[in-house]
């Protein structure tokens, strides 16, 4: 009976992740100067200093490969936006360093950009708009529905609805920035700008679900 070399697969296996990060970074590169129709799998091949031959080992499509850079961006900052000092315990405190956090991700030119395309190319392939919604939105507001249950349980929030809380919170965060920004209207936001969204946001939502309201 044969048995499998672990410390040679082990390897391999890094060496085939490594070349599929930097498949999904060439194409971030491309996908974000040329957009989603202009961009070719020939200039990601040289972005990512591999052959295309080499890009349609991991990837079928153009659209595959966008939906896996969708998917990759997206997970890591809802990973990154929610981990929180758990020795906190004012709430408001929480909540505002989550609310700037997040909104400082939000306004990032290379996020909109993100938003654009993906709204572009939903109606033609829908299964990217779901993935983006999934992995970004959909996740990030489940997270932060943990985050406020363990709160509630905490008796600091007298919360029903956990999502639809955490959606109304992320949302009330973004005020009208972010919609401005997709349409082109106004500039990035300063640090000091969202905090003040934040801030009537976290007003806003203790005013709801605050147990001392």
């Amino acid at each position: 009976m044969s048995t499998i070399d672990t410390e040679t697969v082990a390897p391999r296996a890094d060496v085939e992740s490594a070349k599929r990060r930097d498949i999904i970074d060439g194409a971030r590169r491309v996908f974000f100067d040329k957009g989603f129709d202009g961009a070719s799998m020939d200039e990601v091949a040289r972005a990512a200093s591999v052959s295309k031959a080499t890009i349609y080992v991991y990837f079928a499509s153009k659209e595959e490969l966008f939906e896996a850079l969708v998917q990759n961006d997206r997970a890591r900052s809802a990973e990154h936006l929610f981990e929180v000092d758990p020795s906190i315990d004012d709430v408001a405190t929480l909540l505002r360093r989550i609310g700037v956090s997040f909104m400082t991700m939000m306004v990032q030119p290379d996020h909109i950009r993100l938003i654009r395309m993906v709204i572009a190319v939903a109606e033609k392939f829908p299964r990217v708009g779901r993935t983006f919604f999934d992995a970004g939105p959909c996740h990030g507001g489940q997270r932060l529905a943990g985050l406020l249950r363990r709160q509630a349980d905490l008796g600091r929030l007298d919360i029903d609805d956990d999502l639809e809380a955490a959606f109304l919170f992320l949302n009330m965060c973004q005020s009208n920035a972010v919609k401005g920004l997709l349409f082109g209207v106004g500039e990035q936001p300063t640090l000091a700008q969202i905090e003040a969204h934040v801030e009537r946001a976290v007003r806003v939502f203790l005013a709801a679900y605050g147990t001392d309201r």
